[in-house]
């Protein structure tokens, strides 16, 4: 996950986080927290434990646990529709998820919490199209860490 932040930094907000994030939860369900945590660590060993990194504490979770209420056994169809939708939702939705970490950290009130949502937008829909592109990869990559899981 870090690699790939790290290798599409020079793409403003375009990255294969929550297609990894969705893609772990679907094949390792709970277990996905690891990966998605040790993300979080590392992302602030390399950039410093500063105030951006505290929303960074939930914002994979809320997609993490949005992943996990999508039921396990749908269609191909289905999973080649939802995976993306789910992925570019939550990178739509990323500013107004890191809001609340922004309003607490910085006093914002309603009004002002509101208008840091709405100058981040355009960069939020930008971030929704890349997740939902990279979200088409979680069908066909969670069919080969099955695979490679029943090999073990």
């Amino acid at each position: 996950m870090f690699v790939s932040k790290i290798l599409l930094e020079i793409l403003p907000n375009i990255h294969l986080l929550a297609m990894f994030t969705v893609l772990y939860t679907v094949v390792f369900r709970a277990k996905a927290l690891i990966p998605i945590y040790v993300y979080v660590f590392i992302n602030g060993l390399w950039s410093g434990f500063a105030t951006w990194w505290i929303p960074y504490t939930y914002i994979w979770t809320v997609l993490w646990a949005l992943t996990m209420l999508i039921p396990k056994n749908m269609s191909r169809a289905a999973s080649m529709i939802v995976y993306p939708l789910l992925c570019g939702l939550h990178g739509i939705c990323f500013g107004i998820l890191y809001a609340p970490g922004q309003a607490f950290l910085f006093g914002l009130n309603f009004e002002q919490t509101l208008t840091w949502i709405a100058i981040g937008f355009p960069w939020d829909v930008v971030q929704g199209i890349g997740n939902l592109a990279a979200g088409c990869l979680v069908y066909p990559l969670a069919q080969v860490l099955r695979k490679i899981q029943k090999s073990k």
